[in-house]
């Protein structure tokens, strides 16, 4: 299920530190807000514009150029029109590293905002945090990030990533005894996102007594999930909990599907919550499965009708058609806007500093994060419900109940 500044404060000692490798030179001053600067304000982004992530990215890069159009549209920031300069990734942990180099030291850009997953926040975060630039990021909620210990990061959503796999155990452990799953099966592809909800699930389930038939973790970049599934078949566990990105959720729905084998219970960490979900899988083989989620388009939060009305204007469809990543990088931007507006400014410093104080309403709701970044809020469970997904659990979030998985119609 997943933005960042300077802190000028910090220009003198970090340049000192770094003189002797040029570091100097990435000092934005021309990021100081209070209107008087009249320059467009420079916000670096490294995407994955190409590889393996591009799929799944692409609706984060949407939701930027969405926020971008809209706060230009109302006249900038601080009377400073909005810039971005994307630069492509490739999906790649190494090139992203060159990237924020670049942009910072070669570039000089103002701001940064993050890239998509956690696997390319981790070593960009570390990056920023070098030159004193705020990390508001839009998709890095595995704990791995907030291990970093890096006070200036800010992950714009309710909730670290770990957080939905214990609303899903909580849903689990809630049901009655004569209705809770015996077995459980938890693939998952080796990935700081899928791999930290698959084994805290796993340990919170195992621990109340739900026995583990088959546990696997698989390269990340597997294609081929047939060995997988035909192990998943023979356990036939009355629960699966897969850490999954989009494609894989796929294949192993499919999967099952040929295999004519349904299990009482399905939730992936990933695929879900893709709008294109019911078209790859099969709108007759959808109803039932979990994944969790931290944005839903029936959410009530600041801001939100407003996004959905301006990302249909700009990109088409409906407001089901819009994936969840869009409203995350969306709220990036919220939050430069939110501090603008409260303090004035718009340095790395300022906002560094003010979004450790108070809470900051954004599309993903109400956020408020620890010292480390560590957004303090809670993600909801969502299951596919004649064609909706919709959030089922906690009680306080849901707008329909759990139902029970149909067999597959394929």
């Amino acid at each position: 299920m997943r933005s960042t500044v300077r802190r000028s404060a910090w220009a003198v000692p970090v340049c000192l530190a770094a003189l002797a490798a040029g570091a100097c030179s990435a000092s934005p001053a021309s990021s100081q807000g209070g209107g008087a600067n009249s320059s467009p304000l420079v916000v670096g982004v490294s995407m994955s514009l190409s590889g393996d992530l591009a799929d799944l990215a692409g609706p984060a890069e949407k939701g930027y150029q969405l926020w971008a159009d809209t706060v230009n549209a109302q006249g900038g920031l601080l009377g400073r029109k909005v810039s971005l300069k994307i630069v492509d990734d490739a999906s790649s942990p190494t090139q992203v590293v060159t990237n924020y180099e670049n942009l910072i030291t070669a570039d000089h850009v103002n701001l940064v905002f993050g890239p998509f997953s956690s696997l390319l926040t981790i070593p960009a975060a570390s990056i920023a945090k070098r030159y004193g630039y705020a990390f508001i990021e839009p998709s890095g909620g595995a704990p791995q990030v907030f291990d970093l210990h890096m006070n200036n990061l800010f992950l714009a959503q309710p909730a670290p990533i770990v957080s939905s796999g214990d609303a899903f155990a909580g849903y689990i452990l809630s049901l009655p005894a004569d209705q809770r799953p015996k077995t459980a099966a938890y693939p998952s592809a080796d990935d700081p996102f899928t791999s930290a909800i698959v084994a805290r699930i796993q340990q919170r389930l195992q621990a109340a007594g739900i026995k583990t038939v088959y546990s696997q973790t698989y390269a990340a970049e597997t294609v081929d999930l047939s060995p997988v599934v035909t192990r998943l078949v023979s356990a036939k566990p009355d629960l699966i909990v897969s850490g999954t990105g989009g494609a894989d959720a796929v294949a192993e729905v499919k999967g099952m599907v040929q295999a004519h084998w349904t299990p009482k219970y399905v939730f992936f960490t990933g695929g879900p919550n893709d709008p294109t979900f019911p078209a790859s899988v099969g709108a007759g083989n959808v109803n039932g499965i979990f994944g969790a989620s931290d944005w839903v388009p029936q959410a009530k939060t600041t801001g939100n009708a407003a996004f959905i009305k301006a990302y249909i204007a700009k990109y088409g469809g409906t407001a089901a058609g819009i994936d969840p990543a869009a409203a995350e990088a969306y709220a990036c931007g919220q939050l430069l806007q939110l501090v603008a507006q409260r303090t004035g400014k718009i340095d790395n410093a300022t906002i560094i500093s003010a979004l450790h104080s108070g809470s900051w309403p954004t599309v993903e709701g109400d956020l408020t994060w620890d010292a480390n970044g560590t957004p303090q809020g809670a993600d909801s469970v969502v299951q596919w419900i004649q064609g909706q997904l919709l959030p089922v659990y906690p009680p306080s979030q849901a707008l329909a109940s759990p139902i029970a998985k149909p067999y597959w119609a394929g």
